[in-house]
């Protein structure tokens, strides 16, 4: 994978795990993040630069709805779960 490519996905996926962790409700941020991880590790592999193109196309669309997803949980929030602490 080419230098500027790199960065872009290593920009991509710190992204979406800085704007996943700003979903309040605990299910949403968790799911946001292990599917974040799960599929760039499932895509680490990938060395066709068209496929790579596509899958950064796809992760950037996937960054706008986290984001607008995070907005919205902290307009409407939540109550924590027992899971979470209470600090």
């Amino acid at each position: 994978m080419a230098a500027p490519m790199r960065q872009t996905v290593l920009s991509l996926y710190k992204s979406l795990l800085k704007e996943s962790a700003k979903i309040t409700d605990y299910n949403f941020r968790l799911y946001a993040l292990r599917r974040t991880k799960d599929a760039f590790k499932e895509n680490k592999n990938v060395s066709d630069p068209t496929r790579i193109k596509a899958l950064i196309q796809k992760a950037q669309e996937n960054l706008e709805v986290v984001k607008r997803q995070a907005i919205v949980s902290q307009l409407y929030g939540s109550t924590k779960v027992v899971i979470e602490s209470k600090t």
